[in-house]
C-alpha cells in the first residue's frame, strides 16, 4: 500500500554546492528508482543546528515529500546511514490531516501577494 512520507536529512556544512546537490541527486534517484513519488521538495539550505553534531554546529538541510511503499523507507534509511555526508535524518509517515496541512500550506505560498491598499 502506498503511504505518504517525509524525510529531512542534514549534509556536512564543508560541502561545496554541486557536491550537495549530488547528494541530493542521489537520494531523489533512490527514491524514483524504488518506485516513489516525489510530491514535493524543498532545499532550506545551510542552518544553525541547536547543538554541535560531529563538531559541526551548522548543516545544509533537505526535506523531500513522496509516496511510497513501506519498505523503501528502510531501504533510504540504509542509505542515509551508509553515506558520509549525512549528519542526521529523519523521515516519518504523513496522516490525511498531515497531507492536508501540507497541501495547503503548498498552495499558499504558490499564491500571489496582493498588493498593499494606500489609503488617503
Amino acid at each position: 500500500m502506498l503511504r505518504q512520507y517525509e524525510t529531512v536529512f542534514i549534509m556536512t556544512p564543508v560541502l561545496s554546492d554541486d557536491q550537495m546537490k549530488e547528494a541530493v541527486s542521489k537520494f531523489q534517484t533512490f527514491l524514483t528508482d524504488k518506485g516513489a513519488e516525489i510530491i514535493f521538495e524543498n532545499n532550506w539550505g545551510l542552518r544553525k543546528m541547536a547543538y554541535p553534531i560531529q563538531k559541526k554546529s551548522t548543516g545544509f538541510y533537505y526535506l523531500i515529500e513522496f509516496k511510497a511503499e513501506g519498505n523503501v523507507v528502510a531501504d533510504l534509511e540504509v542509505a542515509y546511514k551508509r553515506d558520509e555526508r549525512i549528519l542526521r535524518f529523519m523521515t516519518v509517515a504523513l496522516d490525511k490531516h498531515a497531507i492536508a496541512y501540507n497541501e495547503k500550506r503548498r498552495n499558499a505560498e504558490k499564491a500571489p501577494v496582493p498588493a498593499p491598499v494606500e489609503i488617503e
